[in-house]
């Protein structure tokens, strides 16, 4: 099983792709699609469209996962990551990938132990488990865990999230 992790940002947009073979965890790739701030808005989402969609082709994850959309009380900074977060599941629905979702704190949980963790948390917990050589940068770290707790919900008998592969 191959899972693209996403974790959508106007000006950082974190990405991991996560395999399970067996009972080990792996890196197939990792990173973040960085903008300056200075750019406008069409000249971010299309880096992070095409970005997206070239890792898809490489990789070739059998889906992917985001953070559900959360809360914010500023409504500029809900809708740039609103429309950050179309442009990634629109770069993975035309490529034919399902998209699964699931809450900052059930991702948080299944990498931590603690849906309340910290940012340094899960940075430090997604080096562990994927046995990285450094700590990754809080977005792709991000991206890493919803990638593995995705892959640990389809391990999970009592899950109806799957039903065989995604």
């Amino acid at each position: 099983m191959r899972i693209l992790g996403i974790d959508p940002g106007s000006l950082h947009t974190g990405f991991g792709v996560v395999e399970k073979n067996v009972n080990t965890l792996k890196v197939v790739d990792c990173g973040c699609i960085t903008s300056l701030s200075k750019d406008n808005f069409e000249k971010r989402y299309s880096k992070i469209f095409a970005k997206l969609q070239q890792v898809i082709l490489e990789t070739k994850p059998d889906a992917v996962v985001l953070e559900n959309v959360i809360f914010c009380n500023n409504s500029k900074v809900a809708i740039k990551l609103g429309e950050a977060r179309g442009v990634s599941i629109v770069a993975a629905v035309l490529l034919g990938l399902p998209i699964k979702e699931f809450s900052p704190k059930k991702i948080k949980q299944a990498v931590v132990g603690n849906g309340n963790a910290s940012k340094e948390q899960v940075q430090n917990m997604v080096q562990r488990i994927l046995k990285l050589p450094e700590l990754p940068q809080a977005d792709t770290a991000d991206a890493l865990a919803a990638a593995i707790c995705c892959i640990h919900e389809a391990d999970n008998p009592l899950s109806q999230f799957y039903k065989g592969k995604p």
